[in-house]
């Protein structure tokens, strides 16, 4: 399981340094957008309904909170904090040129 060390941010942007020593930066209009709760994905299909050309391009976290042992909430400036952000899908979700390579590779060899 994916487990953060430290977890810190400036106005934009969310830095995690997971145990196994990586680090992941999450832009929080990024977070925004990839939203896992029922609002934003659909429960089924796990497709995103959220129109995502309706997040303001400066949209900042004003409060971030550890859920139990296992994940993030966020209360975003646009008024919506009802996703709960798994440490693994911050993971998965992570932007970096090793975890960028590492997903076209899982894409490729399970296509």
């Amino acid at each position: 399981m994916s487990v953060p060390s430290e977890i810190e941010k400036d106005a934009h942007k969310l830095y995690v340094t997971w145990q196994d020593g990586h680090k992941s930066e999450y832009l929080f209009r990024y977070l925004r957008e990839n939203c896992p709760c029922a609002m934003c994905r659909d429960e089924f299909t796990g497709e995103r309904i959220l129109d995502v050309a309706t997040i303001a391009s400066d949209l900042v976290s004003q409060r971030e909170s550890v859920v139990g042992h296992y994940a993030l909430a966020f209360s975003f400036s646009d008024g919506h904090g009802a996703g709960i952000y798994a440490f693994e899908y911050l993971r998965e979700i992570c932007l970096c040129p090793i975890c960028d390579l590492n997903s076209s590779k899982n894409r490729t060899s399970h296509a």
